[in-house]
Formats: C-alpha cells, structure tokens, sequence
C-alpha cells in the first residue's frame, strides 16, 4: 500500500473512532498483564465474565499468590486453559514480586520473562498500560494487515515489523486498537463487512463483499418431445407388444 493511501487509511479509521480503547476491562497495569493473558486463545468477553470476582479477591500480585492456584482455577474455569494459565499467573505474580516490587515492568524483554506472556502480550501491556507506540499483532491485525495490503508478512513478526514502518507516526498509538477492532467487527474472518467498511477503496482485497443479491442461474424448461420423437416411441411400443 502506498505511503499516502496508509495515512488515509488510518485518517478515515480515527476519524470513525477517535479514542479507541482496550475490550478487556481492568483497574491497574496488573489486572491487565492477568487480563491479556487469560485472553490468549479466548475472546475479550469470556475473560471479562470472569475477572470480575477474581479481581475482586486480588488484585495485586501478593494476593494473587495468597488466593493460591486451586482458587484461582476455579474462577476462571469458564475461560480456555485455564489450569495453565492459573499456574502461569501464579508464577508471574511470585516473579513480580521477587524481581520487581510487585510492579508490572515497562520493558518488552522484563514482560516476555514472565510466564505466559509472549511478545503479543508485553505489547498490548505496553501499549494500554503505559501508552508505549506498539503494535500486538494477534489473529484479527495478521488478516486485515494480509488482506488490505496494509502490511503482509507470513509471520505476526514480519507483520509487526511492516505496520511499525508503515504506520504514521501520529497513529501508532491508536493504530493496534484501531486494526483489531476494524477485523473483530468489519474485516471479519469468514464474512468482511466490505459495504460498512470505511476503507474499501484503498483495501487489496480482490474478494469483497457487496449488498447485490447473488445472481441466479436461468434454468431452461425441458424440451417437449417433438412428433418424430413420439412416432418412434409408438413404433417401439408396438414391437414389443408383436414381440
């Protein structure tokens, strides 16, 4: 995608939402990193039902040790590996702790040291928490970065390194909110909501969406016997009636 068609393309997305904002509901930089790892492999709205009463219990990483893993477990059950991410919670709290005055560290290598957290994780911790220009490349940001031409690459790295030097500098902090908001509502998966889409124009996508009604196949009557036809299928009934 061309220079001048990225910063329209981000000029229209900010102009649709000015103040973009994280789905995950949390009250510090803590209950965050536990937010954005309970959310790998599971949606924003499983991990929001249930961090409620787990935060309500602790929400800091001394009581989250205290609370102790069987409980937590059992908190977050409804949410995907969650006897995994329960001992990596427990054991990312200790770290903190241990390491760093039980803050949440502002450094990407300090975050990927913790358990469970990768570097898509330390980036939406940075990004959010601390309003670092990054960029977490998840499922929804490698489609639309792929898709629109945006920024393609094979891996979500490669991704990140293209949006990190495409992405206008006055648009990189709001530029992760803004791609993974555009794939989880717009530039769906399956179906690309290409006629809401406030970028259409300057997307790559050759196979967009449109509000025409699919064409319908014209199906020809079948052909009437003609009177040839049916002299000959009398002709063959009578040979087997003599026969």
């Amino acid at each position: 995608m061309k220079p001048e068609h990225v910063e329209e393309f981000f000029r229209r997305l900010a102009e649709r939402l000015p103040d973009p904002r994280s789905e995950l509901e949390f009250e510090s930089p803590f209950t965050l990193l536990v937010a954005v790892v309970l959310s790998a492999q599971a949606t924003d709205a499983s991990v929001n039902k249930a961090t409620p009463a787990l935060f309500e219990l602790a929400n800091t990483p001394e009581k989250m040790v205290a609370l102790g893993e069987p409980r937590i477990q059992d908190l977050i059950r409804t949410i995907g590996l969650y006897r995994t991410k329960a001992k990596n919670i427990i054991k990312l709290s200790e770290m903190l702790i241990a390491e760093h005055d039980s803050k949440v560290p502002r450094t990407r290598e300090a975050l990927q040291r913790l358990p469970g957290v990768g570097r898509k994780t330390a980036n939406v911790v940075l990004n959010v928490a601390f309003a670092e220009p990054t960029i977490a490349v998840d499922t929804h940001i490698f489609r639309v970065g792929n898709r629109t031409g945006l920024a393609r690459g094979v891996t979500p790295e490669q991704v990140e390194t293209r949006l990190e030097k495409a992405v206008p500098a006055r648009y990189k902090l709001h530029a992760h909110h803004w791609l993974i908001l555009h794939g989880r509502y717009i530039c769906t998966a399956r179906k690309p909501n290409c006629p809401e889409c406030v970028v259409n124009d300057l997307c790559a996508f050759k196979a967009k969406t449109t509000l025409e009604p699919p064409k319908t196949l014209r199906v020809k009557p079948a052909r009437t016997p003609g009177r040839k036809a049916k002299a000959q299928r009398g002709r063959a009934r009578l040979a087997m009636r003599s026969a």
